[in-house]
């Protein structure tokens, strides 16, 4: 009796288990599925995931793009579904005892996700929290019965004989059947719940890549110069001059990129020191004078030697002319507004100083990477950027909002989280090739890598051995003002363990610190070193 009571009770968890899964379950595909009529990105996975980087502290959010790079999304989105795993499991083993404590249980968490939907940035109406409390419904209503056949399919009968005994079993038996053909039943109705979101949602995006397919970019009124002969230094290990699209680095906010159709597109201009708000569609921009401007950008998540620094040839529109033609002054000539705050679709503010954006350099509103409409990750159909300014400063892609406003009366989001309110980018450089802990031959071994100071140019790179004297490189031919600029370094290598450090020096004089300060409020400085085993 004892181990016939064990395994009645073992089942009977695994099934309490199963049922509390089944409904976990059923309220994400329902939840997902509503958030199509309502939008995607209402579902609760990518809203309990947004208010969760919203609410992280920044140096969580520092390691974990260090860590896991641009699979950091990835990681999170696991997480959640893990953890909802983990709390469907719980409900379920406590509706053996508490079915209503349970399904309540379901319910509340459905609370949390409308919470967190509504209170995303991007948020504008209390439908968002529709998805939620509908699938959280569905969750309890599943979890509520399938506990119920649990426990039924589990429960003695009263009497002791034979007969009684007999009865009993195939009561339990039925009850089993009954839970197992209703268990099926809801993971396939929530299976194809799941599969309809899906192919919805595959729909807008296919809707989204045939607006992007059907973009014909108009030639620049200011092409950008054609690359000098020898800026790329040809050593094995060194990256291209120009990043290919696929290999730009990408480091934002979005758990969901969002796909959006350029015909449906708009673009607000408004605030302090605007004559009129001005509302532009993506024909408006296409029909203007563009420029095609070589320009490398970087992100303030870039450790010392990192590879969140890339370079592309983008097309676009003069933001300085665009805020002109709407009135906009700087300060330096009377302006009331001091910072522009760009929005994004997804409801990441960048706040920006006016002065910086008109004081002459090839400040963008981005159309085109590298000959083609911007990839979906990188903002299409437009994003924002300003050359030698970090990215959470001056590059809000899939921007639809621009305000003039001031620094005094508004903090955008990164600065909300202790981010510096202006950020320009420091003058940095890194080695390349030979990677750290590289074994190369002694003799000659070509040390090479890029070195960048944006909007003010790299004069000069220096590299030493073991904190021997430092030692000029020879640099590549300079490309644009607003790229990085190559160097390479015969270093000739003895056998032994060896230490290499680099250093560059801009246009200003200013050589790189080898204080080594965090990423955070405004970028890492520091020399960059790798260490080598020569053999």
């Amino acid at each position: 009796m004892g181990v016939s009571t064990r395994g009645t009770t073992a089942v009977k968890a695994a099934s309490a288990a199963l049922s509390g899964l089944v409904a976990g379950y059923t309220a994400l595909a329902v939840a997902e599925l509503v958030a199509v009529a309502v939008r995607p990105e209402a579902g609760p996975v990518t809203a309990v995931g947004g208010a969760m980087i919203d609410r992280t502290p920044s140096s969580v959010k520092d390691w974990a793009i260090r860590q896991f790079g641009t699979n950091d999304k990835l990681v999170l989105q696991l997480g959640i579904l893990a953890a909802l795993a983990v709390f469907a499991l719980a409900m379920g083993l406590l509706a053996l005892r508490h079915r209503r404590v349970a399904a309540a249980g379901v319910l509340v968490f459905g609370v949390v996700g409308a919470l967190a939907a509504t209170g995303r940035p991007d948020s504008s109406s209390a439908l968002d929290a529709v998805p939620s409390l509908i699938g959280a419904l569905a969750g309890a209503v599943v979890l509520y019965v399938l506990s119920g056949l649990v426990r039924s399919s589990s429960a003695p009968q009263d009497g002791g004989g034979a007969d009684e005994e007999s009865t009993d079993r195939s009561g339990q038996g039925l009850g089993r059947r009954r839970f197992v053909l209703a268990t099926a039943g809801v993971a396939a109705f929530s299976t194809g719940a799941g599969f309809a979101a899906r192919r919805l949602n595959a729909t807008t995006a296919a809707d989204a890549e045939a607006s992007r397919a059907a973009v014909r970019l108009p030639a620049p009124a200011s092409p950008a110069p054609e690359l000098p002969r020898g800026v790329q230094v040809k050593a094995p290990g060194t990256v291209p001059f120009t990043t290919p699209n696929r290999d730009f680095y990408r480091v934002d906010t979005a758990l969901t990129v969002p796909r959006l159709d350029a015909d449906r597109w708009r673009l607000r201009l408004h605030g302090k020191g605007v004559d009129a708000p001005v509302t532009l569609d993506f024909a408006d921009l296409l029909r203007r004078d563009l420029i095609e401007r070589d320009i490398t950008m970087t992100c303030v998540s870039n450790e010392v030697g990192g590879p969140y620094v890339s370079s592309a040839r983008w097309l676009g529109v003069p933001l300085r002319a665009l805020l002109e033609e709407a009135g906009v002054r700087p300060p330096s000539r009377g302006g009331p507004a001091d910072q522009l705050v760009a929005r994004s679709v997804d409801g990441m503010t960048i706040g920006t100083p006016v002065e910086t954006v008109m004081d002459g350099r090839d400040a963008m509103l981005a159309v085109g990477m590298n000959g083609e409409p911007l990839p979906f990750d990188h903002g299409f159909p437009v994003r924002m950027l300003v050359p030698g300014l970090y990215g959470y400063v001056s590059a809000c892609k899939w921007i639809q909002d621009i305000e003039l406003t001031t620094f005094d009366d508004y903090d955008a989001y990164w600065v909300k989280r202790d981010w510096a309110r202006e950020a320009p980018i420091k003058t940095q450089s890194r080695i390349d090739t030979p990677k750290p802990f590289a074994r190369p031959n002694a003799g000659t071994v070509v040390v090479a890598g890029v070195a960048w100071a944006q909007h003010k140019g790299i004069d000069r790179v220096e590299i030493r051995v073991d904190d021997g004297p430092w030692q000029d490189t020879r640099l590549a031919t300079e490309g644009p003002l607003d790229t990085w600029r190559q160097w390479s370094w015969d270093w000739p290598a003895t056998p032994g363990s060896h230490t290499l450090q680099v250093r560059a020096t801009d246009r200003t004089g200013s050589t790189q610190t080898d204080k080594r300060t965090r990423t955070i409020p405004d970028g890492a400085s520091g020399w960059h070193s790798v260490v080598v085993n020569v053999t």
